[in-house]
């Protein structure tokens, strides 16, 4: 029988975009290795003084309104960013909360002209000291449960959805978790594996912590198909299995859009349909056998969270 998963009240909307508040960047570095051909930072507010002091739980978002407007003139709206910092605050401290941001930097498919996101290269830009107005806390479900050493975890994360994972992976430690925690993480180059040493160093030292790398755009897989999270289901099914099939996992997915529907396919095709809301017509059906169109169909149960942008 599968328990069911309590988790705790915690405040959001504390700042509203109406009415921002002025955060301080305290730092702000690059995050991938040398020679990524990715920019990735990870950067930390200061929001002492601020009504958004110690409110952030690990797993919310923060708000960021960057300065200038649109190209209607009008003044550019918020943008949430995923915290990458513990509950406790980055470094221990209530008043620091990080995120971890990707410069967007691209070209029109149809112009061929050069774009950049605004905010992630507004955000990106700022030098230590600079202001900048912030708003949240953002999210209510994608968070860690009430007693969180009392469940098992997978950890799905693509690119900067690692974000939240750091966060609450620290907060698991910090909670002396001696439960599974797995954290498959997926990238396109080995010097976009954020927060490498930090989850290396976990895996060595900690039994029950297993960190899985998906690198997709190097080596691929024995079939020709490309390294992504997914597959760690099968590529690592003797380490995930067992995790699976016990009653107090979790699932938590963050990333790109569209990275949930392999996962979804993988879990329904090894049997692992309580993890999934699937329709009575699709029950009658070997998961082998559906099409693309019936996989698109699933959703997430209560045992799985996904976050996806």
């Amino acid at each position: 029988m599968i328990r069911e998963i309590e988790y705790p009240d915690v405040e959001i909307n504390v700042v509203r975009a109406k009415e921002p508040v002025e955060a301080t960047i305290l730092e702000n570095y690059i995050a991938t290795a040398a020679g990524s051909p990715n920019f990735i930072r990870h950067i930390t507010f200061d929001l002492r003084n601020t009504p958004l002091e110690g409110k952030f739980v690990a797993g919310q978002s923060i708000g960021v309104i960057p300065e200038g407007v649109d190209e209607k003139g009008k003044p550019h709206k918020v943008r949430l960013y995923s915290v990458s910092s513990p509950s406790k605050g980055e470094n221990g401290e209530a008043h620091l909360v990080s995120t971890t941001v990707k410069r967007v930097i691209d070209e029109h498919w149809e112009t061929q002209e050069i774009y950049t996101g605004t905010c992630s290269n507004y955000i990106s830009s700022l030098k230590p000291g600079s202001k900048v107005k912030v708003t949240g806390p953002s999210g209510k479900r994608f968070i860690l449960p009430k007693n969180p050493q009392e469940y098992n975890y997978l950890f799905f994360a693509a690119g900067t959805g690692v974000a939240p994972f750091r966060g609450m992976v620290m907060d698991l430690m910090d909670a002396g978790s001696t439960n599974d925690i797995a954290l498959i993480f997926g990238c396109p180059y080995r010097t976009d594996l954020l927060y490498k040493s930090y989850f290396e160093d976990l895996n060595t030292k900690i039994p029950n912590f297993h960190y899985l790398k998906s690198v997709s755009r190097e080596e691929p897989r024995g079939d020709g198909s490309k390294y992504y999270v997914q597959y760690q289901l099968i590529d690592n099914r003797e380490l995930i299995e067992p995790i699976l099939k016990k009653d107090n996992t979790i699932i938590y997915v963050c990333g790109l859009k569209g990275m949930e529907t392999g996962i979804y396919q993988i879990l329904a095709q090894q049997g692992y349909l309580d993890y999934l809301r699937v329709s009575d017509d699709l029950l009658t059906k070997d998961p082998s056998t559906w099409s693309w169109d019936d996989i698109k169909t699933l959703k997430p149960s209560d045992r799985m969270h996904v976050e996806v942008y």
